[in-house]
């Protein structure tokens, strides 16, 4: 089921994403060429996803969760795209293509990763894509701001890089990706939920509980398959982490351990998930493939 969900997902949120880059002036083409070079050169949309499945889990229509699943998208690759520079990690390869930096050059991947974090937020309020009330949309970008900035996704980046040569015990371990990778996976499961014009306390609830596992999950085996898989597959530079000493859960707890760890997680979100019943198969779904995908 969730290899046909997710292509439903995909071309949904693909048809949406590429009526995004249209420059508003001549001079501004390649700036935008950059920006849709980061966004639609592949990617396995799990964010989206997960917008589209939480907001199905609360019985919602998909296309109110139309302008949050491409605001996460954006978010995510403008986060690649600032990750990927040479100030950052300084890699080569993204979805088995050139990095935004290699492709364009450094200055306008800088560029093209502050326009997409712009026009996430511009996605987020345009009425076309997010019919929501006014105060939910509010909710909803504030929501996103929280994890996209300093208290998530960029501060998480920033322990990250601080981390680089250091032995991390697992609850800093945890700390540092629940920011980094975490964030915004929450924010993805919430934004889907309140874009359902259905969501309570007790729904929200649950949901962050599967959200706070399943992020963990995918850091994890994120980290499993730096280890174990290989460039091509990936789509990335294999062993980028061992290289740059990053502390990771393979070297942490070991790699079966580290497998362990991620298969527990999965079943802590999906237990979390026994409210929603049969409405939830998609969320279910997603964290089982979260832990078995091989890239």
């Amino acid at each position: 089921m969730i290899g046909d969900y997710q292509r439903h997902c995909q071309e949904r949120v693909d048809h949406c994403l590429d009526s995004l880059f249209t420059p508003p002036l001549a001079q501004l083409e390649r700036l935008y060429q950059a920006m849709r070079y980061s966004v639609m050169n592949g990617g396995k949309r799990i964010r989206p996803l997960l917008v589209y499945a939480a907001c199905d889990a609360l019985r919602g229509d998909r296309a109110q969760a139309d302008g949050a699943a491409c605001a996460v998208e954006l978010i995510h690759a403008y986060s690649l795209v600032h990750d990927d520079l040479p100030a950052m990690d300084d890699d080569d390869l993204r979805r088995g293509q050139p990095t935004t930096h290699k492709a364009f050059d450094e200055a306008c991947a800088i560029l093209a990763g502050d326009g997409l974090q712009s026009l996430a937020f511009e996605t987020l309020a345009e009425a076309r894509l997010n019919p929501a009330d006014p105060a939910l949309r509010l909710s909803m970008f504030s929501t996103l701001a929280r994890a996209a900035g300093g208290a998530g996704m960029v501060g998480g980046q920033a322990i990250d890089l601080g981390s680089v040569g250091q032995r991390l015990g697992q609850e800093d371990l945890m700390r540092m990706h629940r920011h980094k990778t975490g964030a915004l996976i929450e924010a993805s499961v919430r934004l889907g939920a309140l874009a359902s014009g259905n969501a309570d306390p007790a729904s929200l609830d649950a949901l962050r509980r599967y959200a706070e596992a399943v992020g963990l999950a995918f850091q994890v085996q994120d980290d499993v398959l730096d280890v174990e898989s290989d460039t091509a597959t990936l789509g990335k530079t294999q062993g980028k982490d061992q290289a740059h000493d990053k502390p990771t859960y393979p070297a942490l707890l070991g790699l079966q351990a580290a497998k362990d760890y991620a298969r527990e997680l999965c079943t802590e979100a999906q237990q979390a998930l026994q409210p929603f019943g049969e409405h939830a198969r998609p969320l279910w779904e997603l964290a089982s493939y979260i832990v078995e995908r091989r890239h």
